[in-house]
């Protein structure tokens, strides 16, 4: 599994999951992912959610596509729309496997969060419902100009609609404005605790505000007990993981599929407050000549604890011909101050 180059199932043909998420469940390892196709067309959903399994995470087998898209114009999940950041959660309660994902239109302005469940973690995945979370619920950090009615008037007549960093974020009311038809929802991961309480957390507020959300105890609905982190500061592609006690995000700014410098964050409490201490990235890849700057020209996807050790698989995009796209998987360094180092390696394990 050299970092970067292609990742061959047990077919031989290249692995087929980006964006995605790793699940174990009785001794196997379960790898979901966007499936992509060829060119600039392959950023859109024309076959679904693909799923790979492995018993040793080295060998992979092809087991087919566990959600699939369907042609009803009037579906969100219709062929030709966006299914983004699949994350796959097994609920211990009901026995069910959750599936969430951003939940868009090929012009990515819907903004909201597909869920599906299965009774195996091969699926098929059915699809339950895209929404909005947290409809008509203020969160832990609410204040009173939040609920400013005026402010919010005067957002939604604005028609705010810029999705990248930008100066005018500070001038409106997101949060009040999505009040009452829900918060927008794009990049997003899933999170379950050592207490089984489960977690979706999102980017919101037009992108420039990450929102965490605890789920329901059936892991299908928001409770509407949420709380936001990083207000105004634009992150993008959340990868969590915990470790002794202390909770640590991975994230990148807002540029698209086009690299930037990552960013790490730690907390006590899953709810914030939240600690951002700059790049962990550090090194350089000299088979494309990339740095620490643009995290190795890859985007985080998700953190996977192999045998007691943190690992971050990242995706390297490529616009030209997405279905190209690699991989690459990181060892996270824990430091003596709290914080965490994401050095390159090239090869995901030293075997």
């Amino acid at each position: 599994m050299k970092n970067g180059s292609l990742w061959l199932d047990t077919n031989g043909c290249h692995i087929n999951a980006h964006a995605g998420s790793f699940l174990r469940h009785n001794g196997v390892w379960y790898w979901y992912g966007e499936h992509k196709i060829a060119g600039w067309e392959g950023r859109l959903a024309f076959v679904g959610v693909h799923v790979y399994s492995s018993a040793d995470f080295l060998s992979w087998k092809d087991e087919g596509i566990a959600l699939k898209v369907n042609d009803d114009p009037a579906s969100p999940i219709c062929r030709g729309c966006r299914i983004e950041r699949p994350k796959v959660i097994y609920c211990a309660s009901t026995g069910k496997f959750v599936m969430y994902f951003h939940s868009t239109d090929d012009k990515h302005t819907i903004a909201k969060c597909g869920v599906a469940v299965a009774d195996s973690p091969l699926g098929p995945f059915e699809f339950l419902y895209a929404e909005r979370p947290d409809k008509e619920c203020w969160p832990l950090d609410v204040t009173d100009a939040d609920k400013d009615e005026e402010s919010i008037r005067r957002t939604i007549e604005r028609n705010y609609i810029i999705n990248r960093e930008h100066e005018e974020a500070f001038t409106v009311n997101l949060l009040g404005r999505d009040f009452s038809g829900g918060q927008m929802s794009r990049d997003q991961t899933l999170f379950v605790d050592d207490d089984d309480k489960a977690y979706h957390i999102y980017a919101s507020e037009q992108n420039s505000t990450l929102h965490i959300s605890l789920l329901s105890e059936d892991y299908l609905y928001h409770s509407g007990i949420f709380n936001r982190a990083f207000h105004r500061r634009w992150m993008e592609a959340p990868v969590i993981f915990k470790r002794n006690g202390i909770y640590y995000l991975f994230m990148s700014g807002c540029t698209g599929w086009y690299p930037n410098a990552a960013r790490g964050a730690w907390a006590e409490n899953i709810m914030g407050p939240w600690h951002e201490f700059g790049n962990p990235c550090s090194g350089y890849c000299a088979e494309n000549d990339s740095n620490a700057e643009t995290t190795f020209n890859c985007q985080g996807a998700c953190a996977v604890n192999i045998d007691g050790e943190i690992y971050i698989m990242l995706d390297r995009w490529n616009m030209e011909n997405f279905i190209d796209s690699r991989y690459c998987l990181l060892k996270v360094k824990f430091m003596d101050n709290g914080c965490f180092e994401l050095p390159w390696q090239e090869s995901a394990f030293d075997i």
